[in-house]
């Protein structure tokens, strides 16, 4: 089914930059929402229910499991995550643009079931750098950071599967191609159908 809003994916090895991009395009254009994932864990602070998240018991978060309702779901630090098919659809046809950080396996199952989604991936502009980063964010033991960069090297491979690529070797070059993306998505004859339907119907443009 086809919606105003536009449906953004962003996928990138560790390191590369991605939740820092997806966060500075949100503080500049409001009219792209990050996805509401589901949760078993409790709020925190002011959350609430279906703005930072939708809070759910263990059993809850089963059925919905057991309905096939989450596009993907996943064990962090204890708790489940996912995000579910009805939440994009619902921010889309209000006319939101929804953006969904996810590995490269979930953007590619994404795009199955969203035809009109747009791949993102973030490459880092090298071996050093993105070793560095990982370095320099003080999470990850070394061997830890060996990993990752292994894993990297599978999910860096996959980017040929995306529409756009953008290379975050200055974070502020990178956010205008983020935001560059985003733009010229809206002004495609398709999206710009899907958003301006009124308009298309009164000037007859089928």
């Amino acid at each position: 089914m086809d919606y105003p809003g536009n449906l953004f994916v962003v996928a990138a090895p560790s390191g590369a930059g991605k939740s820092s991009l997806v966060k500075a395009l949100m503080e500049l254009d409001s009219r792209v929402q990050p996805a509401v994932s589901h949760t078993t864990r409790p709020p925190r602070g002011q959350e609430k229910h279906g703005r930072e998240y939708f809070f759910l018991s263990s059993e809850e978060f089963d059925s919905m499991v057991l309905r096939n309702s989450f596009l993907e779901w996943a064990h962090v630090h204890g708790q489940r995550y996912g995000t579910s098919r009805h939440a994009i659809e619902e921010r889309m046809a209000n006319g939101s643009d929804v953006i969904l950080e996810i590995d490269f396996q979930g953007a590619v199952n994404i795009k199955r079931i969203f035809a009109n989604a747009v791949l993102i991936f973030i490459l880092p502009p090298s071996w050093e750098e993105l070793r560095s980063r990982l370095q320099r964010r003080g999470e990850d033991s070394p061997e830890v950071i060996e990993l990752r960069l292994k894993n990297a090297a599978t999910e860096m491979a996959q980017a040929r599967e995306f529409d756009f690529v953008i290379i975050n070797e200055l974070f502020e070059r990178a956010v205008f191609d983020l935001k560059t993306i985003v733009h010229a998505q809206r002004l495609k004859f398709s999206a710009q159908q899907r958003a301006r339907a009124d308009i298309f119907t009164a000037l007859q443009i089928h």
